[in-house]
């Protein structure tokens, strides 16, 4: 029997992500999201124990792997804070009246 032995590198954890997969500022807000989604589907739902679970995990499982991948590979908060920032700082544009050349020209629009 013969033994066959593989270089694996330096940079193959990597490190800062959970599994190597999920960035940790992922993990922990979809943690963030995760726990009061099941405490408040298992304390307010009226229904049986499996009901319960399938209702918490059709809302659960989503919702945490949207928070886990995040949109565009950023984190919820990041994309939220730079959608905030977008929308706030965002012009709207107005026509009020006539534009200013053509006042000079002597024309009429």
């Amino acid at each position: 029997m013969s033994y066959v032995t593989y270089h694996i590198p330096a940079n193959y954890t990597d490190a800062g992500r959970l599994f190597g997969l999920f960035p940790i500022r992922n993990t922990v807000e979809a943690a963030i999201i995760a726990v009061p989604t099941l405490f408040f589907c298992f304390r307010l739902l009226p229904f049986a124990l499996t009901t319960n679970i399938v209702i918490t995990m059709a809302l659960v499982v989503p919702s945490v792997g949207f928070a886990l991948i995040g949109p565009g590979d950023d984190s919820l908060s990041r994309a939220l804070i730079a959608w905030w920032r977008w929308k706030r700082r965002k012009k709207i544009i107005t026509f009020r009246g006539t534009p200013l050349e053509s006042k000079k020209r002597g024309r009429t629009v």
